[in-house]
């Protein structure tokens, strides 16, 4: 409910009653992720296609590995670790003599982050991999071209010859021969890293995670048939993501267990609430006409009890409604009237819709701009939205070259904004394809090494780190968030705090507290932005919308649906689809000029004068499933010297204004059953003939002491203007009809 007055949050607007427009396709991005099956059984071999495709291998580079898991994450010092995957020889002939095993870079960890970075990426074997631990590996059998086999190595801690707390380089290789390289040598390897906190003398940092909840609009501003107001659905896609192993669903479960702030697009919220009542989705290719029932209903309403009882007693983070992208109000928009207004209008009802759906007062004074890119306009737009917390991303706002650790998040920046700069090295963790056991497990294994590195960095000096991963992740990369999360919560090095906690805490005066200029705003980010001439269009249809909504008796069901559609056409997940945002736009405008034709004057035939003055019939009517009031008639002429119309209304060039009653609506509609009809105002209309006389060729149009004014002739018609013609009075007599006249007296006829 909205403001508890009873008025659902989203409500649609109009009724039954609501034209039809001609169908319209709403493109959109949908992300299709197939899952990858795991390699299982020690030392099988099977087939592996996709190695065949590839060009062979030759050295280090011969066979590739795969690391899938790694047991446990972080070591206990006297316990074991298993480290599992699969080999596949890419090489052109078979490999022999093959043996699956573990080397410590050295007996020193890894001194920076970006040392970590580079490893990862490293391809092929070098000296800095160290030797192989020859006790504990894993022969395997010979290995054909293009198969792969699987292996598992179980290596006491106290092998591993541990010493100093810090992240190792952990290789894992595949030694063997091949035909053309007749001796035991590297023929592939893979990196990953193993934290060991053992001594646990360093300050643990604090760490805060954001776990996004948002998604793409859904929802189209033309409302359904039925009495209880439901909007129509663009798809249906949400029924899939919050079913059992859809995206959110996933989010939602994964997250009820996690020390993890949730950010929540409130808009997701509104839309799946209308999921929880009978709903319609769009037919093929946008067809209103042809709406079929939606089938995520039992979900939603599953969804949204679970994320109450996950989000209760939690901390929540409100987006704008629509998650409204303000990089792109700052550069093309703010100086477009209005625009600066519907963020501000976003952030309240993003607040209102939290509180009605969720049942709990969110944080809502924090702006997210895409990818946390920022510069001095962001800021600004963010602040006048009534932002007074920015989060930022530390690959946009840059470090001071002489700061060897990671400073606390927390910036005081210019008029009392914080910027909130997350770490984009963790943040980005997990963007990657996270459906491959191998890509999974080295992610998660690189992130709980980040996390030691940052507290080895400065030992004595505890900071607050925030990570804000990407918007939409997949389920496949939460499912992996959630695993890098969990650890790091469970870890000695780190410790949880929340989002209001992260922004209070005290900054580091050695880290940068200047936003960086428009120069630093990355191109890549720029050329997904919302263009100016975009919120031109949406101007242009508020504007309608503003003037339209004055004659509505029922005005909050027309601008609460468009004011979120609105607000959806803004929002940061139209980055990358040009085209389907620019369609949702025209679907707006479209719809509205439908509204505005559902009240309109019916068509009369040509009107002849036959005496001084006559009534003209007009009939209005209206198709809305609203009365209308406030209504006024307007007529004008199109030939003045003909029709006199009278004194024009202040504010009109020429007619007389004539307020009509207020015109009811009885249900009628072009999709309404049979036996229902539009509501109708009839009314008349007294018009006059002003006194003219011919004379060659020319019509003398007088206005009382005006004197005589020469114009040529025209036509006897007039013209409706608009859906709003009025009363209009005319004056005098044709002067030929009274010289016939005087002439029939004088001759008594």
């Amino acid at each position: 409910m909205d403001d508890r007055t009873g008025t659902r949050v989203g409500e649609a607007a109009q009724s039954p009653g609501t034209p039809t427009a001609r169908p319209r396709r709403i493109r959109r991005a949908a992300a299709l992720i197939a899952g990858a099956s795991l390699f299982a059984g020690l030392l099988q071999v099977h087939a592996a296609p996709a190695a065949q495709a590839a060009a062979p291998g030759t050295g280090s580079r011969t066979a590739q590995v795969s690391v899938e898991s790694v047991d446990p994450l972080t070591p206990a010092k006297d316990g074991t670790i298993t480290v599992a995957g699969t080999v596949t020889n890419t090489g052109r002939g078979t490999i022999t003599h093959a043996e699956a095993g573990l080397r410590i870079s050295s007996s020193s960890p890894l001194t920076s982050r970006s040392a970590i970075s580079s490893a990862a990426t490293r391809t092929g074997s070098t000296g800095d991999d160290g030797s192989l631990i020859t006790d504990h590996t894993a022969k395997l059998a010979n290995i054909p071209s293009g198969t792969s086999s699987a292996f598992s190595l179980k290596v006491p801690v106290s092998a591993l010859g541990l010493d100093a707390d810090g992240v190792y380089q952990l290789g894992v290789t595949l030694n063997g021969q091949t035909a053309d390289e007749a001796y035991n040598h590297v023929l592939g390897i893979q990196r990953t890293f193993l934290p060991w906190y053992s001594k646990a003398d360093a300050k643990p940092t604090q760490f805060t995670f954001l776990w996004p909840l948002a998604d793409r609009p859904h929802l189209a501003v033309r409302s359904d048939t039925d009495d209880q107001q439901s909007p129509i659905f663009l798809d249906d896609d949400l029924a899939a993501d919050l079913a059992p192993g859809g995206r959110l669903q996933e989010l939602v479960e994964l997250g009820r267990t996690l020390p993890i702030t949730w950010v929540v697009d409130p808009d997701l919220l509104a839309t799946i609430d209308f999921m929880t009542r009978s709903y319609r989705v769009l037919g093929p290719d946008g067809d209103i006409a042809h709406t079929t029932p939606g089938r995520g209903t039992e979900n939603a309403k599953q969804w949204l009890n679970d994320l109450k009882s996950a989000t209760a007693g939690h901390e929540v983070v409100a987006l704008p409604f629509g998650d409204t992208d303000i990089a792109s109000i700052a550069h093309h928009g703010k100086e477009v009237p209005a625009t600066l207004g519907h963020l501000k209008t976003a952030t309240d009802l993003g607040v209102r819709t939290v509180d009605t759906i969720l049942g709990l007062d969110p944080i809502a004074n924090v702006a997210w701009p895409a990818d946390g890119a920022v510069d001095p306009s962001i800021v600004d737009v963010a602040t006048a939205g009534g932002a007074d917390t920015v989060i930022a991303r530390s690959d946009s706002f840059g470090e001071a070259g002489s700061l060897d650790y990671t400073p606390t998040s927390a910036r005081p920046i210019s008029g009392g904004t914080t910027a909130v700069v997350s770490d984009a090295v963790l943040s980005k963790a997990f963007q990657g394809d996270m459906t491959g056991a191998s890509a999974s497990a080295l992610a998660v294994q690189e992130f709980l090494s980040q996390t030691l590195m940052i507290s080895m960095q400065a030992p004595t000096k505890q900071r607050s780190i925030v990570v804000a991963p990407q918007r939409m992740p997949t389920a496949s990369q939460a499912q992996e968030m959630a695993r890098g999360i969990a650890a790091v919560g469970h870890s000695s090095w780190a410790q949880t705090i929340s989002f209001d906690a992260a922004t209070k805490a005290t900054a580091d005066p050695a880290a940068n507290q200047k936003v960086p200029g428009p120069s630093a705003y990355p191109d890549y980010l720029r050329k997904q932005e919302i263009s100016t001439s975009a919120f031109q269009d949406i101007q242009r249809t508020q504007g309608q919308l503003n003037g339209f909504t004055v004659i509505l008796s029922r005005k909050d069901r027309v601008t609460v649906p468009f004011t979120a559609a609105v607000l959806r056409s803004m929002s940061n997940a139209w980055r990358g689809d040009p085209g389907g945002a620019s369609l949702f736009r025209d679907s707006i405008g479209s719809y509205l000029t439908d509204l505005m034709g559902a009240v309109h004057i019916l068509d009369k035939t040509n009107l002849t004068l036959s005496g001084r003055s006559a009534t003209i019939p007009v009939t209005v009517k209206n198709e809305l499933g609203q009365a209308v009031t406030g209504l006024e008639l307007r007529l004008t002429s199109s030939a003045q010297i003909r029709l006199d119309v009278g004194d024009p209304q202040a504010g009109h060039r020429r007619g007389r204004a004539h307020p009509l009653p207020e015109v009811p609506h009885q249900g009628g509609c072009e999709r309404t059953g049979a036996g229902d009809r539009p509501a109708l105002y009839r009314g008349r209309r007294q018009v006059r003939r002003p006194d003219v006389v011919q004379r060659q060729g020319h019509l003398d149009h007088r206005h009382g002491d005006a004197g005589d004014r020469r114009r040529p002739a025209a036509p006897r018609t007039g013209r409706r203007e608009d859906v709003q013609p009025a009363q209009a009075q005319g004056r005098g007599r044709n002067r030929c009809r009274r010289r016939r006249r005087g002439r029939r007296r004088r001759h008594g006829r």
